[in-house]
């Protein structure tokens, strides 16, 4: 769908108690709106579709919006209806470590399942609001990073519309009840259904993650060093000893920094000579990794490096191979010449 607004013949703006209901006034909400409905449905292909419906809804609304509410409660409740029809019957979004037990790199298989299957990444600038207030920017970070959005499409949607509102966008119980058409003790109730399921699926723990903190900023510069040389001494040292690495589409995944290693030194050797490109993915360190090109003139995309950090190390490793539908929605290039 297209970023911009459908102008619908006849509609003119209409002036609300708390806002003015115009193009400009939806737009400005654009960018928390596919915040909360990626955090919803997992995906940012869905996510962009559900935000571009809820807006075109919006604007065809717009002579109706009484000003009862503020702008962004109104689109807050056309949003999370629009996710409701998105979710039923859908099939939840998964990362590998949801369907099956680690596997080792001498009993590897590469399966792929479907598109519409994997959690998928999601840019920071699409999906955070800017915040000048430091904890908040970190809060918010949090809330996107890939393990709590996995978490969260174990609930039924309901429940993940009411745990987002309430305790990541801190609304009231009562404003959750209106948008919902339900009561507070419902609201209350569904919450708390929610955040039962969510401790005892226990989202792994990382390092909260700050581009400005300069260890940090230090790991990444000796990661990106070690990847681009292919140094498995140099990426050994950097990884935790219990890390994670993911290939989606494919529902393989391996555990501990030796089957990480042997992989890389194996079946992986292919990626020897890529170049990786910081970018910015679910409040995490992330890469775009290109490979040399089998004409050995550039380089070609190869995947999405997402990093997850625990005690200093990467604890996660997840690269997403769909670079066709990825690549662009970074913003990133097919190829990198020489």
């Amino acid at each position: 769908m297209t970023q911009g607004l459908e102008t619908t013949p006849g509609l003119t703006a209409v002036d609300g108690e708390r806002g003015t209901v115009d193009e400009d006034a939806l737009e400005r909400y654009r960018r928390e709106l596919t915040g909360y409905s990626y955090r919803m449905l997992g995906s940012m292909a869905d996510a962009e579709d559900a935000v571009q419906e809820t807006l075109s809804r919006a604007w065809r609304a717009a002579d109706r919006f009484e000003g009862r509410s503020s702008v962004r409660t109104w689109l807050y409740r056309i949003a999370t209806n629009v996710c409701l029809d998105v979710l039923d019957g859908a099939a939840r979004r998964v990362r590998p470590m949801d369907l099956n037990g680690p596997s080792t790199v001498a009993t590897a298989e590469l399966v792929a399942l479907p598109d519409g299957r994997w959690l998928e990444p999601a840019p920071d600038g699409r999906v955070l609001p800017q915040s000048d207030d430091p904890a908040e920017r970190a809060e918010l970070r949090e809330s996107i990073r890939l393990a709590f959005v996995a978490a969260l499409q174990h609930l039924p949607a309901k429940q993940r519309a009411v745990l987002l509102l309430r305790d990541v966008l801190r609304w009231r119980a009562s404003e959750v009840a209106e948008l919902l058409d339900t009561s507070v003790p419902a609201v209350n109730s569904a919450l708390q259904r929610a955040r039962e399921t969510l401790a005892a699926r226990s989202p792994d723990e990382t390092d909260a993650w700050d581009p400005l903190e300069p260890e940090q900023e230090l790991l990444l510069e000796r990661y990106l060093d070690a990847f681009e040389r292919y140094d498995m001494e140099a990426l050994r040292a950097l990884l935790h000893e219990d890390a994670v690495q993911a290939m989606p589409p494919f529902d393989l995944w391996l555990r501990g920094r030796d089957e990480v290693i042997a992989w890389m030194s194996g079946p992986g050797k292919e990626c020897e000579g890529s170049r990786l490109i910081p970018v910015a993915a679910n409040g995490l360190p992330a890469f775009a990794q290109y490979r040399r090109a089998s004409t050995g003139d550039g380089h070609e995309a190869w995947a999405l490096q997402v990093l997850e950090v625990r005690d200093g190390r990467v604890v996660g490793q997840n690269s997403f191979l769909d670079t066709a539908r990825l690549f662009p929605l970074f913003g990133l290039p097919e190829r990198l010449d020489p």
